[in-house]
């Protein structure tokens, strides 16, 4: 129905309703022109060329409706793949982030050890050098006392080979002796 109406449509906006002289003969040109245009369209209704289009171009449709959905899943995937991507930059992130944590932990447990090894060595070093002292005195004070000693025997011996006499000295002697005797056995 609605073709019929374009069909009626379009001969009565046609120029050849006003050309004057008979419409209906074959030497008016607009007439001649409205029968091939009508013979023409009836060919193109005849092969079916209007669903041939439409075929051409729900085939078409289809095409880009599939293209669309394939587009659709491509940036699903590609959505998903960020969000993928995303996840692990933030483990990684993370991951490095308890990486810096463990070795500060790290470097200050071994700043803590070196301090403590330090004091340690410094501690026996002072204890090493504090019994160098003591060593080294009671080295000096063996020396002097062994010197005392030393010059206090030949000041004694001076003395008393000034001041004895022979028969006392002969006494002593026996009395030494006598000493040594009873504490060697």
């Amino acid at each position: 129905m609605s073709r019929f109406l374009t069909l009626i449509t379009v001969f009565a906006a046609s120029p050849a309703l006003a050309a004057t002289g008979p419409f209906f003969s074959l030497r008016n040109t607009d007439f001649v022109v409205l029968l091939a245009f009508l013979l023409f369209v009836g060919v193109l209704f005849y092969f079916k060329v209007p669903s041939l289009i439409g075929g051409l171009l729900d085939k078409r449709a289809a095409t880009i409706r599939a293209e669309l959905d394939e587009a659709r899943k491509l940036r699903e995937e590609a959505q998903e793949l960020r969000a993928s991507f995303e996840r692990k930059k933030a483990e990684v992130k993370d991951q490095a982030e308890r990486i810096v944590a463990k070795a500060k932990a790290d470097a200050e447990l071994a700043a803590k050890q070196a301090q403590a090894d330090l004091e340690a060595t410094i501690a026996r070093r002072l204890r090493a050098a504090e019994d160098q002292i003591a060593s080294a005195e009671a080295g000096a004070v063996k020396a002097v006392r062994d010197r005392a000693i030393a010059v206090s025997i030949a000041a004694s011996r001076e003395l008393i080979a000034s001041n004895m006499s022979a028969e006392d000295a002969n006494k002593m002697i026996e009395n030494s002796i006598a000493t040594v005797d009873q504490r060697l056995h």
